[in-house]
């Protein structure tokens, strides 16, 4: 895909995107993007879907932790949390 595509702005403000970036990208009627304006530039980005982010949140590690009444636990039992607690 060529990186130097061109539109016009209408009357209305409005900029109709590429088909090749509209493909390029997954973007069809009803996808909801942000513009992010930086360095005298705008940049147009797919907001991520609950699907992207029920992707991400698989990658990160599930560990059990047993918190008692005092809210102590058990660093040998639960050593990614207490890696968390003490490093951040």
């Amino acid at each position: 895909m060529d990186n130097t595509l061109m539109g016009k702005i209408s009357q209305k403000g409005q900029v109709v995107i590429p088909s090749a970036i509209r493909k390029a990208l997954g973007l069809t009627k009803g996808t909801e993007v942000y513009f992010e304006v930086k360095d005298n530039e705008i940049r147009i980005k797919n907001l991520p879907t609950a699907l992207d982010w029920s992707d991400l949140v698989k990658q990160y590690p599930v560990e059990n932790v047993d918190i008692d009444e005092n809210g102590h636990y058990d660093p040998k039992k639960s050593p990614d949390f207490h890696d968390w607690i003490v490093n951040g």
